[in-house]
């Protein structure tokens, strides 16, 4: 009977909470249907947002591709025209497929995680068990979809303020300029750190094509290839690239200039400090940095070089080389479908295109809906907690976003010719400055010191690209571990396992700061010269 009784009660307690159970399941349901329609307005304005990017670049690569072969089309003979469009059509298909399978994957993969959370927010919500329920569930989804598509996109804008050079703000001497370059001196961030007057002087070459700011990635967080340098007491100084829309002289430039104007600072700076310069390129700031070495007009000037992450032969790309010489119909392997006209009527190259096709080249992971929902996955969290925004992932952002510019043509059709020819048999480079022939030799004979740093797992400037001197002559080479931005990123943290002042790795690498340090601590013992 007390048996019969309990279960009585139980059974009378059951329906009198029921309606209430159900009245809150239902509830539950009804804000999960919010919060999920709030996630998929966010998904969809996100999936804009991130083609908007891509698309903006196709079409100005249409427009360019339309403006060349209306002059192209009627001059060459129809079966070449016919030979020539399906080798691009059969190009746009593959990259189409790359594009649709790699989305296909990453967007699997995500779904089915978040199939599988749901059904058992699902579960847990309708049988009142514990854990995550399906209005949790949906939130999750509505706060990841808003930190991807508003307050990550505000970070990235965000990380302007401690993001590359600030000339205006102090820790910076402008030194000297031309009529397409400024030259500034780095200052110590330390104001303990004195810079040697005496010391041996670096001038820093960046990249053309995404510019100089990467050099000074985050200061404030101790990631800055040039303050690495700087407080250290090195006396280092980066060449600036004037604004290229509103001066002529730049627009027009070619690699004859570069080395003028690289000559005219080399000389003010050995005349400053009383000792030879060294030179160091970043990048395609390398190759250029080479080229003007060997056109013989820093002779007397500068005695050592320094290249980080820099294409010496970008016929030896497994990326971007073979897209240009394999993939790509060499009728289409034409500056001419990337020229902008200035409204002076300068031809330059577009910037915005020069980063798109790069972009295009590794499609399956660069393709919009790729990056956003690696995005997704970043911000994400299966703990439901809010994951904190990296200031170097925002930085990296930014600078991939924001930092493309245009280039001389006369400094494109150089790194042009560089992934199109191969260096000779003789250690002849594919380009010509002031008339004159570059060979990879003229470096020993001139005495003249390099040290090659690459990194490991780069995947925009391939090994094999950048240690394509040492096939000629002998190099010191520096490999860090990690890809193409991180010796101006992470290895340029002085805490850092390969920090840039030290030696590093099984091999015991030289990082470029102890490359010149040791420089100059050898011409201290041999007791040249000071300023």
């Amino acid at each position: 009977m007390m048996n019969s009784f309990d279960n009585t009660t139980e059974f009378f307690s059951f329906l009198s909470q029921y309606p209430e159970k159900m009245w809150k399941t239902y509830m539950k349901m009804v804000s999960a249907t919010l919060e999920k329609n709030k996630a998929t307005q966010l998904y969809w304005d996100g999936v804009l947002k991130y083609f908007h990017d891509f698309v903006e670049a196709y079409w100005i690569a249409v427009g360019y591709f339309g403006v060349a072969e209306r002059k192209n089309f009627m001059t060459v003979p129809m079966w070449q025209n016919f030979i020539d469009y399906l080798g691009l059509l059969q190009l746009n298909l593959q990259l189409a497929a790359d594009a649709i399978t790699s989305s296909y994957k990453v967007s699997s993969d995500y779904h089915l995680k978040e199939l599988v959370e749901s059904f058992s927010a699902f579960m847990n919500t309708v049988m009142d068990l514990e854990g995550e329920d399906i209005e949790s569930f949906a939130s999750k989804q509505a706060r990841l979809m808003d930190r991807v598509v508003h307050v990550y996109p505000k970070a990235i804008e965000d990380i302007r303020a401690e993001f590359g050079f600030h000339f205006d703000e102090g820790g910076y001497v402008k030194t000297a300029e031309t009529d397409r370059f400024y030259l500034y001196q780095v200052l110590p961030q330390k104001k303990n750190i004195k810079v040697r007057k005496n010391g041996k002087p670096v001038i820093v070459v960046p990249p053309y094509v995404l510019g100089a700011n990467v050099l000074a990635f985050l200061p404030g967080e101790n990631k800055s290839y040039v303050h690495n340098f700087a407080n250290q007491g090195i006396p280092i100084y980066i060449r600036i690239n004037k604004d290229i829309a509103s001066t002529p002289a730049f627009q027009v430039m070619n690699g004859d200039d570069d080395a003028r104007d690289t000559r005219y600072f080399c000389e003010l700076l050995k005349e400053k400090h009383g000792r030879p310069v060294t030179v160091n390129g970043y990048c395609q700031g390398g190759f250029n940095a080479l080229c003007d070495i060997l056109s013989g007009e820093l002779d007397g000037l500068v005695d050592a070089l320094i290249t980080c992450v820099s294409p010496m032969d970008g016929t030896r790309s497994r990326g971007l080389g073979d897209f240009l010489k394999i993939m790509l119909p060499q009728r289409f392997n034409d500056l001419t479908f990337g020229t902008k006209i200035m409204p002076g009527g300068n031809r330059v190259a577009d910037g915005k295109l020069m980063g798109w096709v790069y972009k295009v080249k590794a499609i399956q992971d660069e393709f919009p809906l790729v990056n956003l929902y690696r995005d997704m996955m970043m911000l994400g969290s299966g703990s439901g907690e809010e994951v904190k925004i990296n200031k170097t992932v925002a930085a990296i952002q930014h600078w991939l976003r924001y930092e493309r510019v245009d280039l001389p043509m006369g400094i494109t059709e150089i790194s042009f010719a560089s992934y199109n020819t191969p260096i000779t048999k003789d250690g002849t480079l594919p380009v010509t400055l002031f008339g004159r022939k570059l060979n990879l030799h003229r470096i020993p004979e001139k005495g003249i010191k390099w040290l090659i740093c690459y990194g490991e797992t780069d995947n925009l400037v391939e090994k094999e690209t950048a240690l394509a001197p040492c096939d000629f002559i002998d190099v010191e080479v520096s490999a860090f571990p990690k890809g193409h931005l991180a010796i101006a990123t992470s290895w340029s943290n002085p805490k850092s396992d390969c920090a840039l002042h030290t030696r590093f790795g099984e091999k015991r690498y030289r990082g470029p700061v102890l490359f010149q340090l040791d420089l100059e601590e050898e011409m201290n013992k041999k007791g040249e010269k000071h300023g």
